[in-house]
């Protein structure tokens, strides 16, 4: 499995999740609850330690790399977010693949393919930039360090919000897989699908920065939305 780590901007630190976080993500996730109606979040001190015991054991098991959000301004846990889907592509051509096993010692493991996702943050922490720095943060950390060749995200087509973030960013939309699972209401949902390749990366990274740049300056350019996905895309599938 990949080795945790912590990772640290300006407003914003995300540290590897454990146990003694249940408090700060029970408080965080107890806040006005109106915009978690398609992200699982914890409700509850108990409901808390059971979110992170199961992230907890996807990480033992090599599935994922899970974080608590920190706000640098007062230390507060506002949220959690992953990296999962791991994927590894180097040693000895195996076929059929095996998805998420990796070449050697496991211990050292390196994926050249991820995902990001399992992101909520409090309402206070919503709109005020941490996601963005998170985003960067993470995205860095796996172009640069990692070297992966792809990072993917996914939204619940009907969440615009998420969405429309996930564009602002720069990742590209691959499309909208139809009826694809069961929606944390109940509902069959549609999945929207984005990626961003490690060629696109740079440019990418360009876009943010620049987002960041216009939340302190506001004559610093703001990139335009890719729009297609969301313009195209059927919103819901039941």
């Amino acid at each position: 499995m990949p080795v945790p780590v912590t990772l640290t901007g300006r407003t914003v630190r995300l540290e590897p999740l454990a146990e003694h976080h249940a408090e700060a993500l029970a408080a965080a996730g107890a806040e006005d609850r109106t915009t978690y109606a398609f992200t699982p979040v914890p409700h509850g001190l108990e409901a808390a330690r059971d979110y992170i015991a199961r992230a907890l054991a996807d990480q033992a098991a090599g599935r994922s790399l899970p974080f608590a959000t920190v706000s640098t301004a007062d230390d507060r846990v506002v949220g959690s977010t992953r990296f999962l889907e791991l994927d590894y592509w180097r040693g000895p051509l195996v076929w059929p693949p095996a998805p998420g096993v990796p070449f050697g010692d496991p211990l050292l493991a390196v994926p050249d393919a991820a995902e990001i996702g399992n992101t909520w943050l409090s309402p206070r922490a919503q709109g005020t930039g941490v996601n963005t720095e998170a985003k960067l943060l993470m995205l860095r950390f796996a172009f640069e360090e990692w070297q992966v060749q792809r990072i993917s995200l996914r939204a619940d087509a009907r969440n615009l919000r998420s969405r429309a973030a996930i564009e602002r960013l720069g990742a590209t939309c691959e499309g909208i897989r139809r009826a694809h699972s069961r929606g944390l209401d109940g509902v069959v949902r549609s999945t929207a699908f984005y990626s961003i390749l490690d060629e696109e990366w740079p440019a990418v990274r360009d876009i943010i920065e620049l987002r960041i740049a216009a939340a302190t300056s506001p004559s610093a350019p703001d990139p335009a939305l890719n729009q297609e996905c969301l313009r195209h895309a059927p919103l819901i599938h039941a």
